[in-house]
């Protein structure tokens, strides 16, 4: 067995070890994994850059076609995970604590470094616009441009980012952190769980491919969030500035933020992640709670109160919705489309809120990712979203009819001028944003470096040189794309078409995860269950809480 010569401290998470440990950690790198995966996906991008057009082409198509092949069942595996998370976290299966030490961070760290990990500085764009998208082609048979379009707009703006999504990051956290708090299983990668379950070795062809889809995807998404952040940032601190929109900016933005998440990075977790992401939380709160004050409140909470009514209401429906009558195109184009996307994100989501969770039991994981983290998209969205729909309604800023212009990178820039003291807001803006970005990389980072280390144990984390490598990593790639200007859309439906194959990953890692629970749980009632898994330490308990 393992120990650990802790010296009375944690550096960010990380254990002290002695100098022999510690060259083990460095020495189980995975090379063949890390090469691999980087070929791939520079060949990949390469490839899109030399034929743009037949590689859209044949992403669309390919996009198209399992959309519509797996359509329904994406929409009812979705649906059938929120159900059985509810059946979870009531169950006895919820008392069951992914480890017996005292949880690592207080539960309002724990919540926001979830929360800041699985949004990113997208959600800043999106909080802005996507209303305007369901207003001109609306679901449920709503007519386009009507008032009952702009109803259902921030209803399916808080679906989609509500319930079903956070259950799919929360479905690929629980058995991750099984694996590796309960079952004490090495490896904390999608490929090491999956040879927990199935037997295929995470060395072998198998868990390779695994962890190499993974890397991909997470590539590939983080390219998308560089692609559409940067250029936005750019454009709103160029209107500050009253100067025309450069690569320069682009330049000076990403040195910003990558400054910011490699520093976190190389302090942990513990003095790193968290601490940006505590900041980030109270920069979040302060621009969204001005601007609720100072913007369209009573707006704010009559159409945020008649969404929210709007989507409980409807939410069996709006899950299940195929639309085969008239056949349009909304599930494929917005639903379907999601969930996907989400499933991209998942074991990113899942390794990094599986390593923040130790100590928590299975139902305080569910609860606060399904609740917190859809509470806290509709309450961002809700401001946000609000003013941005008021503007237009007022016919202050045609958000809808500017879209495409350039995304509504201007309109949003023009709702934050619409405000009192407008350069404030947009200042801060741009700091909300780079916070959002740096907290995403950092958290990529982190589970780039884990899913290339091999054998890591409880207690462990990859060593700092490692996960400064894959800071470079996550900055290069999307810069090396938006340098050769490859064509972002294709790479996000490239990633997307890959989320078929991690679903049927998570389909065996609910397998698993319910295979564990049996065996360990068996027969023994609730209270017995909650006795088995408590705390070793209450008193580092009650200081965790």
């Amino acid at each position: 067995m393992i120990h650990y010569a802790m010296k009375g401290k944690l550096l960010g998470g990380d254990c002290i070890y002695t100098k022999e440990e510690k060259s083990t950690v460095k020495k189980s790198y995975d090379v063949t994994l890390i090469s691999i995966s980087l070929a791939v996906v520079l060949a990949i991008v390469l490839l899109l850059s030399i034929f743009p057009e037949q590689g859209t082409a044949i992403a669309d198509q390919l996009f198209g076609f399992l959309t519509q092949l797996f359509g329904s069942p994406v929409l009812l595996f979705t649906f059938g995970v929120v159900v059985f998370l509810g059946y979870l976290a009531f169950s006895k299966y919820g008392e069951i604590r992914l480890g017996k030490e005292a949880p690592q961070f207080k539960t309002k760290s724990w919540i926001a470094m979830m929360l800041t990990a699985g949004l990113g500085s997208a959600t800043v764009y999106w909080a802005f616009v996507e209303w305007s998208f369901y207003y001109n082609t609306p679901g449920l048979g709503a007519e386009a441009q009507s008032s009952l379009a702009y109803e259902w707009s921030l209803a399916y703006n808080f679906f989609h980012w509500g319930i079903s999504a956070w259950a799919l990051y929360c479905i690929a956290a629980l058995p991750i952190a099984y694996h590796f708090y309960v079952r004490k299983n090495k490896g904390l990668s999608l490929s090491s769980v999956i040879e927990s379950i199935t037997g295929f070795k995470a060395n072998g062809v198998v868990g390779k491919i695994v962890d190499i889809i993974f890397i991909f995807t997470c590539l590939g998404g983080l390219s998308i969030t560089l692609g559409l952040s940067v250029p936005l940032l750019s454009q709103a601190i160029a209107s500050i500035l009253g100067i025309e929109k450069t690569f320069t900016i682009d330049l000076v933005i990403i040195a910003v933020i990558s400054v910011i998440f490699t520093l976190s990075a190389y302090l942990g977790i513990e003095k790193g992640v968290k601490r940006v992401t505590d900041l980030n939380t109270v920069f979040v709160l302060i621009f969204i709670g001005i601007i609720f004050f100072i913007g369209p409140s009573l707006f704010t909470l009559s159409n945020t109160t008649n969404a929210i009514g709007l989507m409980m209401q409807n939410f069996v429906h709006m899950s299940l919705w195929t639309d085969p009558i008239d056949n349009g195109s909304f599930p494929e184009t917005w639903t379907i489309f999601y969930w996907l996307y989400w499933v991209t994100y998942a074991p990113f989501m899942g390794i990094f809120v599986a390593r923040i969770s130790r100590g928590r039991r299975i139902k305080e994981l569910i609860f606060n990712m399904l609740i917190s983290g859809s509470v806290g998209c509709w309450v961002f969205f809700g401001i946000l979203q609000n003013l941005s729909m008021d503007a237009h309604i007022n016919g202050i800023v045609d958000v809808a009819g500017r879209l495409g212009e350039d995304g509504g990178n201007q309109a949003i820039i023009d709702v934050l001028y619409s405000l009192p003291a407008s350069a404030f807001f947009i200042i801060f803006f741009v700091v909300v944003s780079i916070l959002f970005l740096a907290s995403t990389l950092d958290s990529a980072s982190y589970t780039l470096a884990a899913t290339a280390t091999k054998g890591l144990r409880d207690h462990e984390d990859p060593s700092s040189l490692h996960r400064l490598f894959w800071c470079f990593v996550v900055v290069l790639v999307p810069m090396t794309m938006i340098f050769i200007d490859a064509p972002l859309n294709t790479v996000k439906t490239a990633a997307i078409v890959t989320s078929i194959p991690l679903m049927a990953i998570l389909v065996v890692m609910i397998y698993g995860l319910i295979r564990w629970m049996r065996e360990d749980v068996k027969d023994l009632p609730a209270h017995v269950v909650k006795e088995k898994y408590k705390i070793e330490n209450e008193k580092k308990a009650k200081k965790s809480a």
